[in-house]
């Protein structure tokens, strides 16, 4: 395990935020505002696999859609046309 050095700790900026956010009462104490950090930290983690795991299974199914196939402008919007029942 890693020990923490003192290049580890929160700048002087952030120390002084965390500060204020105690003093002005927004939060409890330094403790707090960290576990609220590393809260959002974790859902932000969260959310980022999921993202990456949505876009993984939008590739897969990509690949198994078959070959792309070319297909001229014009004929697509007429195509999307038709089928919304738009003249055109």
């Amino acid at each position: 395990m890693r020990h923490a050095h003192n290049d580890d700790l929160p700048s002087d900026q952030q120390a002084r935020r965390i500060q204020q956010a105690v003093e002005t009462g927004a939060y409890a104490s330094n403790s707090e505002v960290l576990r609220e950090a590393l809260r959002l930290w974790e859902q932000q983690e969260e959310l980022r696999a999921l993202e990456i795991e949505r876009l993984r299974q939008a590739y897969e199914a990509g690949l198994a859609s078959g070959p792309a196939r070319e297909i001229e402008a014009d004929a697509l919007l007429a195509e999307f046309k038709r089928k919304v029942g738009l003249s055109g």
